[in-house]
């Protein structure tokens, strides 16, 4: 029997998010077609992973360190990867996020002799354009790292874009959007839970950060809202305590709740109303994909990049609103940071009518198809 090509798949960790969890799927779908290895920075892992998974650690850093410190660890991190590369002897090395994606391409100069392939998962000119020093470094680094790679991937037609335009790479990019396990979803949603007894029902996901703007769903929601209506808040990050306090000061605490990380969110997507994302920014959100797949009618920001691509697929992904809102093809789209279009859509658009078409548009990202995908990026 012939011996399977071996596979590495870097990233930080396997705490709860999109790319996370995408790199969880492909452990175990692709186990039939490489010896898979996942190769961490951090301890922390929130998915389920396939038993016996094996799992190597780069470093075990602390997720509070500071952005400065990581950038100056980049040159010993990519040597020792290198390393770990040439020890366990992998023919592919692929890595995902931005911070491994740099460690992954800088290591070909170390010598790893693993083909290198990187998955952009974000719009690096958004997510580091904000004039400081960090911004500035990341960016220069991207713009001299990243062709150093044997290969690049993308999960958004605007993150490809974006890395042509902004940062001068000139090399071929493919495009693998992030899939979703239907089956998987299906199988979970039925789970018990708890929900307040309001109607309609909202809901959203995602790190409570800056770039998700949970802050203007929460005035949007106070303003247009049934006032029978509810708002759960599924995710953790450091905006916790300043949203709370929003939602005190306008008076929510009893319709406005952040429910904290949940490994099962669908058992919250299937029984909600609507599903609510208001980004400023993104790679391709595999959350409304999951709303999609649990049947959810959307209201989600026009951002660069990924909504468009989804909600409104015979578009050009480039194109996005400048104020007001869409009905497009599979849910409505708004645009980014315009809280009055945000309550304008919450309250007037015409939800009920995306209900048949989401789980239609979901099994475009069946995990089973863009498994394929992946395979034959790296295979080469």
């Amino acid at each position: 029997m012939d011996r399977l090509p071996k596979l590495a798949i870097f990233l930080y960790s396997l705490s709860g998010g999109g790319a996370e969890r995408v790199a969880a799927l492909l452990c175990r779908e692709l186990a039939d077609r490489f010896d898979i290895t996942l190769v961490l920075m951090n301890d922390r892992i929130d998915y389920d992973l396939p038993a016996g998974q094996k799992i190597l650690y780069l470093e075990r850093s602390r997720p509070d360190e500071a952005g400065l410190f990581k950038l100056l660890k980049l040159l010993l991190l990519a040597w020792r990867y290198a390393r770990l590369c040439k020890r366990h002897g992998f023919s592919t090395s692929l890595s995902l996020m931005n911070r491994p994606n740099l460690i992954n391409a800088l290591s070909k100069k170390f010598g790893n002799p693993a083909r290198v392939v990187l998955s952009e998962r974000t719009m690096p000119s958004l997510q580091y354009g904000y004039g400081d020093i960090q911004s500035a470094i990341m960016r220069f680094l991207i713009r001299r790292l990243y062709p150093l790679a044997d290969h690049i991937s993308a999960n958004s037609h605007g993150n490809a874009h974006d890395l042509a335009r902004n940062f001068g790479i000139t090399k071929p990019i493919t495009v693998i959007h992030n899939p979703i396990d239907l089956q998987a979803i299906d199988s979970q949603k039925a789970a018990p839970i708890e929900l307040p007894p309001h109607r309609p029902l909202f809901v959203t996901v995602g790190r409570l950060d800056s770039g998700k703007n949970h802050a203007l769903l929460i005035r949007a929601f106070k303003a247009a809202a049934p006032e029978n209506g509810a708002l759960l808040i599924i995710g953790t990050g450091p905006l916790q305590n300043d949203l709370q306090k929003l939602i005190d000061q306008l008076d929510l605490a009893d319709r406005v709740r952040l429910k904290g990380f949940d490994p099962n969110p669908y058992r919250t997507l299937a029984r909600a109303d609507v599903f609510l994302f208001a980004s400023r920014h993104e790679g391709f959100p595999n959350v409304l994909l999951e709303a999609l797949a649990c049947g959810l009618p959307i209201i989600s920001t026009d951002c660069p990049s990924g909504p468009r691509e989804i909600l409104a697929p015979d578009t050009p992904p480039d194109e996005h609103l400048k104020s007001g809102w869409e009905a497009a093809a599979f849910g409505v789209l708004v645009a980014v940071n315009d809280e009055a279009a945000f309550a304008d859509a919450l309250a007037r658009a015409p939800l009920e009518s995306y209900r048949t078409k989401a789980r239609q548009r979901a099994a475009d990202f069946d995990l089973k198809n863009i498994a394929l995908q992946f395979a034959k990026e790296l295979n080469g």
